[in-house]
């Protein structure tokens, strides 16, 4: 529910009619506004004071650039943004629905199937927030709404361009809610930057939350809440079975002990099902619509603070999180912000245990395989959050690669020549070069298993895409490596991650998304390249290599073109 307009808030912003207010907190304020369409949205309005720092203009517009990025399944949309006004804006889909924490104080605690929805719905949005490369920061039941089409997550937009130009985050105040942050966010003092492991450790708060009525650290104060977090083990009383193990290991205090986004669904999706009722005192809403649905490969993908509020929505940080080698995990030391490539912080599980293919409903999709928001046709791959060309046909899989050859139709009905070839590319039916469109040249994997740079004259330029859920792993088909031709992370002794030649085995290692970013200089469908473990796949000018960038602190800064050779 929104309330009136109050004396002096605005009421127009740039083309959008402002109606109300949806809430407020320390970036700005939200409103309900009508789009030029006449569509209902939802505007979150920076405050006055922070836009006068050019710093965080530029901030903000890069945050909003990689919220864009984020599949719209359980999350709030982001549609518009103006960094340049004043104050600057963001535009969000509006969601007409109450929070958890309406939820729960209406209600009292959920039942288990109810729970369960809730965990299956965030840990589906923070997989498509980390892998776009943001941290959603401020993970909390008054950001989790429960919309009558399921889960959404909220307020994804502006933390990290916020803590980094605003005095309110200093001197020990931070972006958060005390009683769902993770321990190494109140340490301060040790320079660790706060990464993906910080929203997993949210998520486990906010499921026993959504189980018990109440958080598994609460205090007397914020103070007190603060120390439990960061010395005493969650009270998880009223929490059963598997979930209760799931929520258990995202709140170890250790990050590096957490499961990810991923591994979480994974847990959720081949658990049994809930039965019976939580502990709870009523029973609450039940799991998101579509649960019941047929399942489709779920995207392997990689944050801010903001207002959170009723029946509205606002709505991305960075992400960052770390790797090993060839299926093998090496540990390097933490990285400086000074360094060119990073180093990097293992985080989550051992990369050598074999990646799954994870399910969740088909509801959760849209038509967006090989088409952008606008219904136009790309001639490249999917961006991260999108099935797999069998997912989106239906067909079957069989280790991972679809069984049947995919086909399309562009948006007024008739065939698509682009997108059969885009859907045979991905379906790893055709050979293609991975053109890098920041130096107009193609990656190649030479005999020797080192990744470099060449003119795609050679064989060794040629790669396949090999569908693993709705990743992939890139292999080449150049004969001469044949004992090792996929594409895989390593680090070296000093914690720099490269890429090399690798065994086709689906590890943490030798598996990649694909985004959409933009267009290249021939007008193809660009994208970048991501690991959910470890990084970016990006270009060291300098160093004249290919290496993987944690994605915490850098803009995307090489994209690749896929370039159609033939039949495979």
């Amino acid at each position: 529910m929104s309330e009136g307009l109050r004396p002096g808030d605005p009421v127009r912003l740039g083309g959008y009619e402002l109606l109300g207010r949806l809430g407020e907190g320390g970036m700005g304020s939200v409103f309900l506004a009508r789009s030029p369409q006449g569509r209902r949205v939802a505007v979150k309005v920076v405050r006055a004071e922070l836009s006068h720092h050019d710093e965080f203009r530029g901030r903000f517009r890069s945050e909003v650039n990689r919220a864009r990025q984020v599949p719209s399944f359980c999350t709030a949309e982001v549609l518009d943004a103006d960094p340049d006004h004043d104050p600057p804006y963001l535009v969000v889909e509006y969601v007409d629905g109450p929070s958890l924490v309406q939820v729960i104080r209406e209600k009292g605690p959920m039942t288990a199937a109810g729970v369960h929805g809730i965990a299956v719905g965030v840990a589906t949005a923070l997989t498509a927030i980390h892998g776009a490369g943001v941290i959603h920061r401020d993970l909390k039941p008054a950001n989790v709404l429960v919309a009558p089409g399921g889960i959404k997550v909220i307020d994804f937009g502006i933390a990290r361009a916020f803590e980094a130009t605003s005095q309110h985050t200093r001197t020990n105040q931070m972006v958060g809610t005390v009683a769902y942050m993770a321990p190494e966010r109140f340490e301060t003092a040790s320079g660790q930057r706060t990464g993906p492991a910080a929203d997993i450790f949210a998520w486990g708060a906010v499921v026993a939350f959504a189980a018990t009525g109440h958080t598994p650290f609460e205090g007397e104060s914020a103070t007190a809440t603060a120390m439990r977090i960061m010395t005493q083990p969650p009270d998880l009383t009223g929490l059963d079975g598997p979930l209760r193990e799931l929520v258990s290991r995202a709140l170890e205090k250790d990050p590096a002990d957490r499961p990810t986004a991923r591994e979480l669904l994974d847990g959720l999706l081949t658990a049994a099902h809930p039965a019976g009722e939580s502990a709870g005192r009523t029973s609450g809403p039940g799991a998101p619509a579509g649960a019941g649905a047929k399942p489709a490969a779920l995207p392997g993908t990689g944050g801010g603070s903001g207002t959170g509020g009723g029946s509205g929505t606002t709505g991305g940080g960075s992400g960052t999180t770390g790797g090993g080698s060839d299926g093998t995990d090496q540990t390097g030391p933490a990285g400086s912000g000074a360094d060119t490539k990073r180093r990097r912080r293992l985080i989550g599980l051992a990369a050598g245990a074999a990646v799954t293919a994870v399910l969740v409903p088909a509801a959760m999709f849209g038509p967006d395989l090989v088409r952008d928001r606008s219904g136009s046709t790309p001639t490249g791959s999917p961006g991260a959050g999108t099935p797999s060309a069998a997912a989106a046909t239906g067909g079957p899989t069989t280790g991972g690669t679809p069984s049947a050859t995919p086909t399309s139709r562009a948006p007024g009905g008739s065939p698509s020549a682009a997108a059969d070839r885009t859907r045979a590319m991905l379906a790893g039916q055709r050979r293609l070069l991975l053109h890098v469109v920041e130096i107009d040249r193609d990656l190649s994997l030479p005999f020797d298993g080192t990744l470099t740079v060449g003119d795609g004259t050679g064989r060794d330029a040629l790669f396949v895409l090999e569908p693993v859920g709705v990743d992939y792993m890139i292999r080449s088909v150049n004969p001469d490596i044949a004992h090792r031709p996929c594409l895989g992370v390593k680090l070296d002794a000093e914690g720099y991650a490269s890429l090399v030649g690798a065994e086709c085995e689906p590890t943490g290692a030798t598996v990649f998304g694909i985004s959409r970013e933009g267009k290249d200089d021939k007008g193809r469908t660009s994208y970048s390249i991501i690991n959910e473990k470890y990084g970016l796949v990006q270009w060291d000018d300098t160093e004249k290599e290919i290496y993987v960038q944690e994605m915490g602190d850098a803009p995307i800064d090489t994209t690749f073109s896929l370039v159609d050779r033939g039949a495979a």
